[in-house]
């Protein structure tokens, strides 16, 4: 007899929530007695235009919108959302407060005193460096971009390309300057804002040099603002204090709800990153929904989540001043005892993080209650990779009563195709339900829906948060085949999912070769333009593969040039290239030599079926014989598979004994 769901946390009945609130709005506004999710859920994605009307209405966001101008062209790609609607989401998040001296940023960094901003305060700076900016040349359209950490000064300095309806890019400084040109070269950016550096783990991380790499590579960048986190500042920089000295009126541009916000990047599995363009409305209401009504944000709460501005979450953070009271940026390691510490200290109320951090905790022994003051915690959210059964008895157990809501999306949409409710139970292992207005299935091969089966992640309706355009895509032609090519007008996003009898999520990882570790998702074509730029090296393979205990491994094979051997020195060497060249999250948990590398007859690299080969799938299922250039190859990974399969078993045998 197998095992039912195990339920980990059950909302209190009658507990307010925004959720339930919105749901009585409805049914007084609209006339829609929805009880229970399941029910809101399904009228959320067949009616879109009534729907997302009454997430613009109940959000704030403008005049009530004829439900008619909601939705005019409902295909996909291309739907056109809003089309008269006039928003600008620097102007959403800076609106008149009753209380302006109430701290809307706290950076929190190692080894130095938080620092906080108060709503009056982030305008002021806002207003000041939008004003410097339009001084340096910065006109609507102009792209931003951004070498920063996730610090209060990385706020502003989106806050203010929004508001001048300029485009924002960015990317945290773990990226090695190659890599960050890589992204901002194509979007041609006008002005750089970047930091000398910062602490982390202990250990300041000076930065200027990386800098001025970087701006060398940029050579459409004819300003560039340095923010002094370490202190020197940058040569040839305008000062951070200087930018933001000279008071201005705070005057939003007047965009439209299509108007390009920033541009995010996919993770560069082949060839460069591809930008991700996403719209100002879209972003808006993205966030109104996934943060105010899914995660429970608003005016009272602290929102903190461990990120990087190189991954969207950041920008998910930043969107929760559309809703929330305050923000908490954290700049440093993610070890265990720094960041429940900050949860505690900065009464967080709501926090996310990832699986990886919460299995570092679990296995460290830490015990956050028991250590730390987490009384004002409500929710933790997880996301970056699905979140395994033991990690949900973990917060239950040692960190409190407060639901887990594992969450899923990404990039593609700035925000989560499915996630928690505060309305709904909370079962281990498993994602509670599908977004309002996400209309998701899992489908076969066939196009045909899956409940109780694995299948792929498809989303059938289009959703506001849907990339606008791909930068440098003029024909749309690389949107269409990045999501479309597989169920053409359907979303296919890249997820092999389980979609229960309950409506829950199961997610069981990428059908695609995405690197997704510690949360972040990354490009194998970074470490790809690291390691095989080195003589020794011919070609290399980098895999992220989920395993069945909820870990994650990482390896990189290599194939090396005539004469070389993978000793104790060329190991170090590629692991030190790839930190250097890409960033320290890219570097392998273990370099193997291998004879070859297998290819498609036209050159492409066979990532995803070895990928599934080293999860333990028989060739045979993962890759035609007639496709491959050099077939017997397959069988050495094969090989690789069993070996670690059987170490793993030796040691958790060893350990129980």
């Amino acid at each position: 007899m197998t095992d039912g769901p195990r339920v980990v946390w059950t909302p209190t009945p009658g507990a307010p929530s925004r959720l339930s609130e919105f749901t009585r709005w409805v049914a007084d506004t609209r006339g829609l007695e929805l009880d229970g999710y399941p029910r809101l859920w399904e009228w959320s994605v067949t009616d879109l235009p009534g729907f997302w009307s009454a997430v613009w209405e109940h959000g704030g966001l403008g005049a009530p919108v004829d439900p008619a101008r909601v939705l005019t062209d409902e295909a996909m790609p291309g739907a056109v959302w809003f089309p008269d609607a006039r928003v600008n989401l620097a102007a959403r998040v800076l609106r008149p407060r009753a209380d302006e001296d109430a701290v809307a940023v706290v950076t929190v960094g190692e080894g130095a005193a938080p620092a906080e901003l108060t709503w009056r305060e982030l305008r002021r700076d806002v207003a000041a460096l939008a004003a410097t900016m339009r001084r340096l040349g910065v006109r609507p359209g102009d792209v931003v971009a951004g070498y920063l950490p996730n610090v209060g000064e990385t706020v502003v300095t989106f806050l203010a390309t929004a508001s001048l309806g300029a485009i924002w890019s960015a990317v945290g400084q773990e990226y090695a300057p190659s890599a960050a040109a890589d992204r901002f070269a194509q979007l041609r950016p006008v002005l750089l804002v970047a930091a000398d550096g910062h602490v982390f783990d202990g250990r300041p991380r000076d930065r200027r040099a990386a800098v001025a790499e970087l701006r060398a590579a940029l050579p459409t960048v004819r300003h560039v603002v340095g923010v002094p986190r370490l202190g020197p500042g940058l040569d040839d920089a305008l000062p951070w204090a200087d930018a933001v000295a000279e008071p201005a009126p705070f005057a939003p541009a007047d965009t439209a709800f299509g108007d390009p916000l920033w541009v995010l990047f996919s993770s560069g599995t082949t060839g460069l990153p591809k930008g991700i363009v996403h719209s100002h409305g879209g972003v808006l209401l993205e966030h109104l929904t996934m943060l105010g009504l899914h995660l429970d944000l608003g005016p009272a709460d602290r929102f903190c989540w461990y990120t990087s501005p190189s991954w969207v979450v950041w920008n998910c953070l930043v969107g929760g001043l559309a809703v929330a009271g305050s923000v908490v940026c954290y700049d440093g390691a993610p070890t265990p005892d720094l960041l429940w510490r900050l949860v505690a200290d900065q009464r967080v109320t709501v926090f996310g993080t990832s699986p990886g951090f919460l299995a570092a905790t679990q296995d460290a022994g830490a015990r956050p209650a028991a250590e730390h003051d987490l009384s004002a915690l409500r929710v933790v959210g997880s996301t970056g990779a699905p979140l395994p059964a033991r990690a949900y008895d973990f917060v239950a157990a040692e960190v409190g009563p407060v639901p887990v809501f594992s969450m899923s999306g990404g990039t593609d949409v700035a925000g989560a195709f499915a996630m928690g409710a505060m309305t709904e139970p909370v079962v281990a292992g498993e994602i509670p339900v599908r977004g309002l207005g996400v209309a998701l299935e899992a489908w076969d091969d066939a196009g045909r829906p899956l409940v109780g089966a694995v299948g792929e992640l498809v989303v059938t309706r289009p959703m506001p948060s849907m990339p606008t355009r791909f930068w440098d895509d003029p024909d749309g032609a690389r949107y269409r085949d990045a999501y479309f090519a597989t169920f053409p007008g359907v979303w296919r996003h890249g997820d092999w999912v389980t979609l229960t009898e309950r409506g829950s999520l199961l997610v069981h990882g990428r059908s695609d070769s995405t690197l997704n570790r510690h949360g972040v998702r990354m490009g194998s074509a970074d470490v790809y333009a690291a390691v095989e730029s080195m003589p020794e090296v011919a070609e290399a393979l980098v895999i992220g593969a989920e395993e069945d205990d909820g870990g994650y491994w990482m390896p990189l094979f290599v194939v090396l040039a005539p004469g070389c051997v993978l000793d104790a020195a060329l190991d170090a060497a590629i692991r030190a290239r790839v930190r250097e060249r890409a960033s320290p999250r890219h570097v392998p948990d273990v370099v193997l030599a291998v004879r070859g590398i297998p290819h498609t007859r036209t050159g492409k690299k066979l990532e995803v079926p070895v990928k599934r080969l080293l999860q333990g799938a028989d060739p045979d299922d993962v890759v035609a014989p007639d496709v491959v250039d050099d077939v017997s190859l397959l069988a050495d990974f094969q090989q690789v598979a069993r070996e670690r399969r059987a170490r793993l078993t030796a040691g958790r045998a060893a350990a129980g004994s």
